[in-house]
């Protein structure tokens, strides 16, 4: 299947890149691509509504660059060749989003191989920021480690403290519950058991939930995304088991929420870094996008990390002159703290991790919501200091311990 691809151009300048020389001596404007599915589960997660808000991000600043855009099947292969040809044929300069693990993990290597930029909002794995961190890569939204903290430590202190995980059997799922398992473990608390289902071919999960209801857990942690999560969160509710169990979603967007419906999705957790109401600043960004997204849905925070990454690099490169050498351009981007209305003010790390506060938010009950996306009540925050994984244990190769 011919991956499909299409082509945004933003017709102003903006005046500090004017002075690009090295790219536009090539006869071409800033090119990125903005790579995510499409056509699957993740698609109302990210798939075009990505890619408008980097272009929302391109307009803000009034910049001459063109967003590309193509599906990559959540397939690793698909996704590299897509990668190769923007780079080699396109001239793109920066690859965006990307979910699913697996093909966030391919694509890095690629853009390091070819000195590009990689701004990863989509993918979860910490090893983007671990063992296989390249200086070309900035994990901009979240990662597995940063969603296990925030969560599993927030739920023990809260009396959950027996968990059994339902996960979905590829990287992302695998990494999010070794994560999550770990800091159930060291906050004191205890895995009971875990049932790992086939990705992304899975729709009926009586049988992973049969096994969490005869384990005695305090929580089920779902270890997945997307359509798998709601569908998990709604067949739970239909074996009875939210009425003994705690439900924690370990990525979940108010979209997902509403999908479950604000009956069966009361009291549900998850963690996010971004949500559309938490302030002002959230606020403004969700008037300026929704009524071009999807379904005239808000943002997730994955589609805001694919417009506040987008305005960082481009501020980076305008700070620099040139687009040429990835390399440099990362190295520029941590240099410069981050600010923009949807996360705030944050900084990078030297093994290209985005910090901001983690927060635990709640789906509220029935009764107390005000209107069709007014859906989640914040919990508890976790500090950026304290979110994600400590810089000395990710055996990112960049970082001398």
């Amino acid at each position: 299947m011919t991956p499909r691809r299409t082509l945004l151009a933003a017709p102003l300048l903006l005046a500090p890149l004017l002075h690009m020389r090295p790219a536009r001596a090539q006869g071409r404007r800033l090119r990125i691509g903005v790579l995510n599915d499409q056509s699957g589960p993740y698609r109302d997660n990210t798939g075009q509504g990505s890619v408008l808000c980097a272009q929302e991000a391109v307009t803000e600043l009034g910049a001459a660059v063109d967003v590309l855009s193509a599906d990559h099947q959540n397939k690793p292969d698909i996704g590299a060749a897509i990668v190769r040809q923007w780079i080699d044929r396109d001239g793109v300069d920066m690859v965006l989003d990307v979910p699913t693990s697996s093909v966030a993990l391919a694509v890095a290597a690629i853009v390091r191989e070819r000195n590009k930029v990689y701004v990863n909002s989509g993918g979860g794995t910490a090893d983007l920021t671990g063992v296989q961190c390249t200086p070309n890569t900035v994990h901009w939204t979240y990662d597995t480690y940063m969603l296990a903290r925030s969560t599993a430590s927030q739920l023990v202190a809260r009396g959950g403290k027996k968990w059994f995980f339902i996960t979905a059997d590829y990287v992302f799922g695998q990494q999010l519950e070794r994560d999550a398992s770990a800091i159930v473990r060291a906050t004191g608390g205890t895995v009971v058991g875990r049932a790992a289902y086939p990705f992304p071919d899975t729709t009926d999960f009586s049988s992973y939930l049969l096994q969490a209801q005869a384990s005695g857990a305090d929580v089920i942690g779902f270890a997945s995304a997307g359509n798998d999560t709601v569908n998990g969160v709604k067949q739970a509710h239909e074996f009875g088991l939210a009425r003994t169990m705690q439900m924690a979603a370990l990525l979940a967007h108010v979209t997902d929420i509403e999908a479950i419906g604000p009956e069966l999705a009361q009291g549900l957790f998850c963690t996010s870094t971004f949500y559309w109401d938490m302030n002002e600043g959230t606020r403004a960004f969700t008037a300026r996008v929704q009524a071009r997204m999807p379904g005239r849905r808000p943002p997730n925070m994955i589609q805001a990390g694919c417009y506040a990454g987008t305005l960082h690099y481009l501020r980076a490169v305008a700070a620099l002159g040139a687009a040429t050498d990835g390399a440099a351009v990362v190295a520029q981007m941590k240099a410069m703290p981050t600010e923009d209305i949807a996360f705030g003010r944050g900084t990078i790390r030297a093994d290209g991790r985005a910090l901001f506060p983690a927060y635990l938010l709640q789906a509220r009950a029935p009764g107390a919501i005000k209107g069709k996306w007014d859906l989640l009540d914040l919990a508890a925050t976790t500090p950026a200091a304290e979110a994600w994984r400590p810089l000395a244990e990710g055996g990112c190769p960049l970082i001398k311990v």
